[in-house]
């Protein structure tokens, strides 16, 4: 499938696929119990009027292109809030607690992968494969939830939820960032962790792969030191999957924020999905998920592209 086509795809579910979820964003209104209940049936039709709710669901994907084709991504239900705004005060965050997660899980899991893989068999190898494979299994949910009540709750380590400091603004900023990093340290490790299992296995798998390669064993005739057969031929030549993997991790880190920012309360994205969820705001799922999805695509195309620049033979 074409990217254009991909796009397409992603635009049309991404305005169907919340209206298939059971309830209706305004249903809190015409209910008694509710702290939002409005009892005046001419004020409910008023409201939802007002947010388009009352159309046919033709016409209101009619406008949705209409208002995506001129950059308006419409106005939060929950909130009463433009959609952009809530998607430039929160995708910072989010791409924070992914790029620190992915980075650190990326260099963690390829040199640990190509040491193990070189040092295939030994007791070490057979220590860290059985680590990274627990680490894996173990659901990231449960590890989320743990890590808060034991490093936050118990010891007092780092900060339980949000991030950063209430009130904070009027501090340093040398004092305003060592506050955000750390509050990111103990959300953004727990993500590492779960990435980092699949790139070390994806490394080792490719350097296991390549050590009884020719080029290595020309290598070894020539005299050449370890350090340089195992880093310029055998990892460079197992770093194509790893590449791969990566731009697959971006797609995994769009639900795992979903998860780690619930659990820690950080205001990213993820968090402003699940609220959303939770409340049927379609305009703010709609943002989030388009977002969200472009992101995803021009991870895959950018990983497409350093593909190709590691392996020329991948652009024929």
């Amino acid at each position: 499938m074409s990217y254009s086509a991909a796009v397409v795809l992603l635009v049309t579910l991404n305005f169907f696929l919340p209206r298939v979820l059971p309830g209706q964003p305004l249903a809190a209104l015409s209910d008694p119990r509710s702290s939002t209940y409005v009892g005046d049936a001419e004020r409910r039709a008023a409201v939802e009027e007002y947010y388009g709710l009352d159309r046919p669901l033709g016409e209101q994907f009619g406008g949705y292109l209409i208002g995506l084709a001129r950059g308006d991504l419409g106005t939060s239900i929950r909130l009463n809030v433009p959609v952009q705004a809530l998607l430039t005060e929160r995708l910072p965050w989010t791409l924070l607690l992914v790029g620190s997660s992915l980075s650190v899980a990326t260099l963690l899991g390829m040199f640990v992968g190509i040491q193990s893989g070189w040092r295939r068999g030994r007791s070490s190898d057979r220590g860290l494969l059985g680590l990274f494979v627990a680490l894996d299994t173990v659901p990231l949910f449960f590890v989320a939830s743990a890590a808060a009540y034991v490093f936050a709750v118990r010891l007092g380590w780092f900060p339980l939820s949000g991030g950063r400091t209430p009130f904070s603004d009027s501090w340093g900023l040398l004092r305003q960032a060592v506050d955000v990093a750390h509050h990111l340290v103990l959300p953004a490790t727990i993500m590492a962790l779960q990435f980092a299992a699949l790139q070390f296995r994806v490394m080792r798998a490719g350097m296991v792969s390549e050590l009884g390669s020719d080029h290595l064993a020309l290598g070894r005739l020539k005299g050449l030191p370890e350090g340089r057969l195992k880093y310029r031929y055998a990892a460079r030549n197992a770093l194509l999957p790893a590449v791969s993997v990566l731009a697959v991790h971006l797609g995994f880190a769009v639900t795992a924020a979903v998860f780690v920012e619930s659990v820690f309360a950080y205001p990213g994205l993820g968090r402003l999905l699940f609220e959303s969820v939770a409340s049927r705001d379609y305009p703010t799922m709609q943002g989030v998920f388009l977002l969200l999805s472009a992101i995803v695509l021009a991870a895959n195309l950018a990983a497409e592209l350093v593909y190709r620049r590691l392996d020329p033979r991948a652009a024929r």
